[in-house]
């Protein structure tokens, strides 16, 4: 039964990826016939490339596709024969500080981050100021008599025998923590 289950299964599979696959070529050559017809009927005019980096910015995106093509074409020789206003051309295009490599934050962005931080501290300390003037005061048990007291019950009921307060020759504070 399970054999029969995983052969439909296989041949929906096979058909739904042969399916896929005429979809796929069908887009491409479509995508290919347009991009065709529309790069002819529109040439872009070549961007002088002396100075990239200041256009970059203001480049459409067609003619932002066009230095890439030119730069590809230029690339395809010798390294040595280019010039240096291509190489740095060809340098900003591919590791400039635009689209996803754009620097986060703005000039400015620093003193603001730094006001804010320091406006959230102190409005932080205003409030445990008045926290600490309106609370109550330190908790009954933590009085020096108090915590006297609570060494006098655990020797009274032997707690901790091997290490704490009721073994043999301890030398230390017990429950007092205050002065």
């Amino acid at each position: 039964m399970q054999a029969i289950r995983l052969a439909r299964s296989a041949g929906v599979l096979k058909s739904t990826a042969n399916l896929q696959r005429r979809c796929l070529a069908t887009a491409t050559a479509d995508l290919a016939s347009s991009s065709s017809t529309s790069a002819s009927s529109s040439r872009v005019a070549p961007v002088h490339l002396s100075n990239v980096e200041a256009q970059w910015e203001k480049l459409s995106s067609d003619e932002k596709a066009a230095v890439h093509e030119q730069l590809a074409a230029i690339q395809a020789k010798d390294w040595k024969e280019l010039s240096i206003d291509e190489k740095k051309a060809a340098y900003y295009v591919a590791f400039g500080p635009h689209g996803p490599r754009a620097p986060t934050s703005q000039p400015g962005d620093n003193l603001k981050i730094l006001l804010a931080v320091t406006g959230l501290v102190g409005a932080s300390t205003v409030l445990w100021a008045i926290a600490k003037h309106y609370g109550n005061g330190p908790a009954k048990t933590m009085t020096k008599e108090w915590q006297e007291a609570s060494n006098e019950r655990a020797i009274e009921m032997k707690l901790n025998p091997i290490t704490g307060i009721t073994s043999e020759g301890y030398q230390g504070k017990g429950f007092v923590q205050s002065k």
